[in-house]
């Protein structure tokens, strides 16, 4: 194991290795609980999409855990590196509310995850990946994210009780006791964040459900440790139903699942490696080319088996921060997910009240990216702002950057600064017009 990894070269030991690795779990265990409420909904065990295929939080967990862990070994053996994958917060919940809405079945939203994947496994394999940096401008790459995160913080606000949307923008009820267990467990996540607390989003979580019992807010499980029900995830695996990518609105997602992930594993590839001092003296990842193709084939396998788009976590640093160094700190990180599948029981109960507030905090970390627009400049900043607020006031990630892009390519041209933008601008601006033409 030493010489495999290199453990002795990177000046680390097992012991350090597997500590690392548990700490990215406990920093990232959330998605277990997240990911099948951003496809089914909150508070929900099952449900039926558009084409009468019914999908169960079960499922949808045993998925999410196993897929996890096999991709995150795939980066551990074939890359070295501390990093773990899984289903990215953002597409999740943009397809997740599409199935809800019956606006696409499961299956549409797996054969638009698949598609994009498979594009971006393309650009890995004939390193195209240059070009697509080149192209959007860093304004609206950074926007992107924040634009996610407040779409993933309004969905927080709803699904906890904090917020009443209705019948319009109104506050929610401060005497029910899951929206008081709400604020209570998003301020208790806070602290511990502040506190650089590792896994605070875990243990808040934990926290939280545990008040929740003697609160009659969710009633404790039957069992705590069960075998893995496997035929849960009978209807999520390989269910593509590509009649659905036959509207404007399927391009806009592809294309929105393709660049969140794309630009998502870029920073977080290079951030990760930064804080591990992995990074040459011109700021580049020697090797990158391998994290990026393991994250390309996880979407798609991750597409194959009932999966939104499976990313880099950025929680890896907190493995790195641990101490890790090397692929034996994401072998732990993938082992503790294998292990994750016996708990189902558990992962099962968890009220909405937690969940919303996780939400909230989770939005919180991906607005903070607007720090890094640059608002000197209003040509350059006028596109981020129309992508923020047409995605929080119509409720929908895709009408916001859709919306983002074409008020960027739009202002620059008028302005006669045409010749700035590169002319893939011009083209992505076809299937966007589309979008908002059909939807």
């Amino acid at each position: 194991m030493k010489k495999f990894f290199k453990l002795e070269q990177e000046g680390v030991t097992i012991g350090n290795e597997i500590m690392a690795g548990a700490t990215t779990f406990m920093t990232m265990a959330y998605v277990l609980i997240v990911q099948p409420s951003s496809i089914i909904g909150f508070g929900n065990n099952s449900i039926t999409d558009i084409a009468g295929v019914t999908i169960s939080r079960e499922g949808l967990l045993l998925t999410c855990a196993l897929v996890t862990g096999l991709i995150t070994l795939l980066m551990a053996l074939y890359t070295n590196m501390p990093l773990a994958l899984s289903t990215g917060m953002g597409s999740n919940f943009l397809l997740g509310k599409a199935i809800q809405d019956n606006a696409i079945s499961f299956g549409g939203a797996m054969a638009i995850v698949l598609i994009s994947g498979t594009i971006f496994l393309l650009l890995c394999i004939f390193g195209i990946r240059g070009v697509i940096v080149r192209m959007m401008p860093r304004n609206i790459k950074v926007a992107i994210s924040a634009t996610i995160g407040f779409f993933i913080a309004y969905l927080g606000f709803k699904d906890a009780g904090i917020g009443d949307f209705k019948t319009g923008i109104a506050m929610g009820d401060f005497t029910n006791k899951g929206v008081i267990l709400a604020i209570c467990t998003l301020l208790l996540i806070a602290v511990l964040h502040s506190k650089k607390v590792p896994g605070a989003v875990l243990i808040g979580m934990v926290i939280s459900t545990i008040v929740a019992i003697p609160l009659g807010i969710i009633d404790l499980p039957t069992q705590i440790v069960s075998l893995p029900r496997f035929g849960e995830m009978k209807n999520l695996m390989f269910n593509f139903n590509f009649k659905d990518l036959l509207s404007g609105e399927a391009l806009v997602f592809i294309f929105i699942c393709f660049f969140s992930d794309f630009f998502s594993t870029l920073g977080t590839v290079l951030g990760v490696a930064g804080i591990a001092g992995k990074l040459d003296e011109n700021g580049d990842l020697p090797g990158i080319e391998k994290p990026f193709l393991v994250d390309a084939i996880g979407t798609v396998v991750g597409a194959c088996t009932g999966n939104t788009t499976v990313t880099t976590y950025v929680e890896s640093s907190a493995g790195v921060k641990a101490g890790g160094r090397t692929g034996l700190t994401a072998l732990t990180t993938s082992a503790l997910f294998f292990l994750a599948m016996f708990f189902a029981p558990i992962f099962m109960i968890i009220p909405s009240a937690t969940t919303g507030a996780a939400l909230i905090f989770i939005g919180l970390t991906m607005i903070s990216g607007l720090a890094n627009i640059d608002f000197s400049s209003f040509e350059e900043a006028f596109g981020p702002i129309m992508m923020i607020l047409f995605g929080i006031f119509n409720a929908s990630i895709a009408a916001g950057i859709s919306a983002g892009i074409l008020a960027h390519v739009f202002i620059k041209v008028l302005s006669g600064k045409f010749k700035e933008l590169h002319f893939g601008m011009y083209i992505l601006c076809v299937p966007l017009i589309i979008y908002f033409v059909f939807s």
